[in-house]
């Protein structure tokens, strides 16, 4: 089966060792002719990128991915960033005093949290990665769930079980949502004005609250509603490892969750996967988790024929 990542047109040169060694000019024109396809490929489509990690927390990385995000905005794609942001509400929770609540070793977010939560994300974050964005040209603008009533979420509860008494309990979370409806009037009309919003996943809950929304699970509800071309999860791991602790490419839903079942793929990246599982069934084309620590891994992911993480797409055959 031909990969999901490679074009119909063969890509001649591209990490060929039989092509002579070119002077350094040369060599980087023909590298940008060489990209010309794959600009063409997702010209006009809508591509959400989740950025978050370490990736967000490091300036060289950070100006890297703004300029990659410039670039991507140039050859014709409708951009759209999602972000978190825990390590800093942490940080800022930590320096108001607020001391965190857990249940069952979940974080709570009660009225004072989720004041501090929209601050940080839709605040002072959302803001930085809209500098830094439009300071590397790619025009820009800050927005979060609320905006429009681009997103509803509904209250999220999680039920744990006692290890002594095996009984079961419900975990109320506070603040804590998971999307329910997305309108994406509000981001059509931006990326149509040539703009790349950056969302915070901070959302209005169906009893009209503010709710603190995963971003993982937020930004594949986006790409869901927006049937986007790819999704892509910047995290910290370069992908999806088999058993032998190397990268998997590519993956169908079917494959992925078949090694959810038999314990290849565990721990937290049972989530992350779900979460393009989920994004897939919804719409999504395809959706790659890649490691955001790696420069240019968006560049990487979109602009060559081996891609830069693991790759999640429908079955074969379904519609």
């Amino acid at each position: 089966m031909r990969s999901a990542r490679k074009l119909t047109a063969a890509m001649p040169f591209e990490d060929d060792p039989n092509v002579p060694l070119e002077p350094k000019p040369v060599r980087q024109a023909r590298l940008i002719s060489q990209v010309l396809p794959y600009m063409q490929r997702y010209a006009d489509q809508t591509v959400v990128v989740k950025y978050g990690g370490h990736a967000m927390g490091d300036d060289a990385l950070s100006d890297a991915f703004a300029r990659d995000i410039a670039l991507l905005k140039q050859s014709g794609m409708r951009l759209i960033v999602v972000h978190g942001g825990g390590p800093q509400i942490a940080a800022m929770l930590d320096r108001l005093g607020i001391e965190s609540q857990f249940e069952a070793g979940l974080r709570v977010t009660d009225e004072k949290t989720i004041e501090v939560v929209e601050m940080v994300l839709a605040g002072s974050i959302n803001k930085q990665i809209v500098q830094t964005l439009n300071g590397a040209g790619g025009k820009a603008i800050g927005l979060c769930g609320k905006d429009g009533q681009m997103v509803t979420v509904s209250k999220v509860t999680r039920t744990t079980r006692d290890p002594d008494s095996n009984i079961e309990r419900v975990v109320d979370l506070g603040f804590v949502g998971e999307p329910s409806t997305v309108r994406p009037a509000v981001l059509d009309m931006v990326t149509g004005a040539g703009l790349i919003p950056v969302v915070a996943p901070v959302a209005t809950g169906e009893d009209g609250k503010t709710y603190n929304v995963n971003a993982d699970t937020f930004a594949g509800a986006v790409a869901g509603a927006l049937h986007a071309s790819r999704l892509l999860f910047l995290t910290d791991v370069d992908g999806v490892l088999n058993g032998e602790g190397k990268l998997i490419p590519e993956l169908t839903v079917g494959d992925a969750r078949a090694m959810i079942a038999d314990g290849t793929i565990s721990g937290g990246m049972i989530p992350k996967v779900e979460t393009c599982i989920a994004a897939v069934e919804a719409g999504v084309e395809g959706v790659v988790i890649l490691n955001g620590k790696v420069p240019h891994c968006v560049l990487l992911e979109l602009f060559t024929a081996h891609g830069a993480g693991t790759l999640i797409t429908r079955d074969s055959g379904a519609s």
